[in-house]
Order: structure tokens, then sequence, then C-alpha cells
């Protein structure tokens, strides 16, 4: 029996999800791999890729750098290879881009960010697209960040390409509906993560402070006063591809504390 009849006659839920070797990706992987999901994920690099597979055996990835167009035409080549179908992508790879005022940016860095953060999501819906619209359903989740609801002064690509994000989850939401296809965005707040964490130390170092006071600074302007961790986004990305979600569609859906502001 094939793969896709095997998952047919089980339910199980193919699930693709990009910048998974680490961080949210990885959370997000590993909670659709312990409820079942046929899980294939793809990180930039070989290292991250071999220790988040070595972690969960049966799941299953490829290197890809999600800005080339031909890099995520070979991903998607791998991942029907492996399972047959899709039915939830994750588009969670990402970059933070450079901080500096807009003048300073690089035409490289901007072009960069753009390519990896919303090129990237381009390629990946495009390809995902026929296969959904030919079984009738499909869950696409977008990563987005709170940060574009408050603005972060001197990271202009990074919000502008999250913005742009959101702009396409909701557009897609309405063109896909008719096809059974929903489209949602998750917008993570302050991630405990080392790349959280080289945040406050950045701001510490800026402010001329200890790492504990920049943290008691940076979260007064969070209402909840508490780090997010990788687990709880996954815990969203799950619920949105589950039959409770089956209705939500267009919804940028904050896991952030309630950011309420950012220097």
């Amino acid at each position: 029996m094939r793969d896709e009849e095997i998952m047919a006659s089980t339910g199980a839920k193919r699930v693709l999800i990009t910048g998974a070797g680490r961080g949210i990706g990885r959370a997000t992987a590993e909670r659709f791999h312990a409820d079942g999901a046929r899980v294939h994920i793809c990180s930039l690099t070989a290292a991250s890729l071999a220790g988040a597979l070595e972690a969960n055996p049966g799941m299953s990835g490829t290197v890809a750098d999600v800005a080339s167009a031909s890099a995520v035409e070979a991903l998607f080549a791998d991942a029907m290879a492996r399972l047959g179908g899709i039915d939830v992508l994750v588009n969670n790879a990402g970059i933070g881009g450079p901080r500096a005022p807009i003048e300073a940016v690089t035409d490289e860095d901007w072009r960069h960010v753009v390519g990896v953060n919303l090129d990237g999501m381009f390629y990946c819906i495009k390809r995902a697209l026929p296969g959904m619209k030919t079984q009738g359903s499909g869950c696409i989740i977008n990563i987005s960040t709170a940060s574009t609801r408050v603005g972060m002064p001197l990271r202009t690509p990074y919000i502008a390409t999250k913005w742009a994000v959101e702009g396409l989850t909701q557009n897609l939401a309405r063109e896909l509906g008719p096809d059974n296809i929903r489209c949602n965005a998750i917008l993570p707040g302050m991630i405990d993560n080392p790349r959280g964490r080289r945040l406050v130390e950045t701001l510490a170092e800026e402010r001329g402070q200890s790492y504990a006071e920049a943290e008691r600074h940076y979260f007064s302007f969070v209402s909840m006063r508490s780090w997010i961790q990788p687990e709880e986004v996954a815990e969203m990305a799950a619920y949105l591809a589950s039959d409770a979600a089956r209705h939500v569609s267009g919804q940028a859906i904050g896991v952030c504390d309630n950011l309420e502001w950012e220097e």
C-alpha cells in the first residue's frame, strides 16, 4: 500500500513545515509528529535538519533556502514523494534582517529579507495549492509577528515583510475559501529561545543595563509580563489545523501576552 493510501485510511495529516530545524518551526513539527501526523520539514542547514530528524524518528526533511524558487521546487518534490500530498503547510521560515535606520539598510539586505520572509511563502503556497485544490481541502498557516501591531524602529525590512505576510494571508483566505482551503497567520510575541534572549542582550548593551534590568524594561510593555514558549505557538498551529478550527480563516492571531509596545 502506498504512503498516501495509508494516510487516507488512518486520517493522518500530511504536514510540511519550513524553517523547522529549531525554534518555533521545530516545536511545531514535533507537536504535529506527536499527534500522529506525517511531517516533512526543511531547514537552511544540514546540521539543524539532522538534529531535528534524529530526535524525531519517522519525520523527514530537506535542506532548503526558501528564498530560492528552485530550492522550494526540490523541497516540494521531496515532500510529495514522502507524503503523497499536503494537508497542512506551515510557513515558518523567516529572518530578522538588519537592525539599522532605513537609509542605512543596504539594497542587498532588503532583498534578502524580502526573499526569505515573503517570496519564500509565495513559492511554498504556489506549489502547495494544486494538490490542495484537487483534494478539496487544505490549511495554510503563516508565521508573522506581534511586532506588526506596534512597529519596531530600526527594523523596517522585517516589519514591512511581516505586514505583507498578513496581507497575503487575508487575501488568500478570501481567494481560497471557495476551495475549502483556510489561511491564517500566527503572531508570536517574545519567544523564549536564543534569538529572543539575544534581543534582550542587545537592549541591555544599548541602554547600559544589566540583562535583568533590560528584561524588566522590555516586559513593562507586555501585559502578561512573560516569555512565550515555542510550544505555545505550536499549540496554536495544531489548533488551526484541527477540525475544531474548520471555519477559522483569514485571521491574524496573536500568541504574545498582549504585546503593547516595543522600543
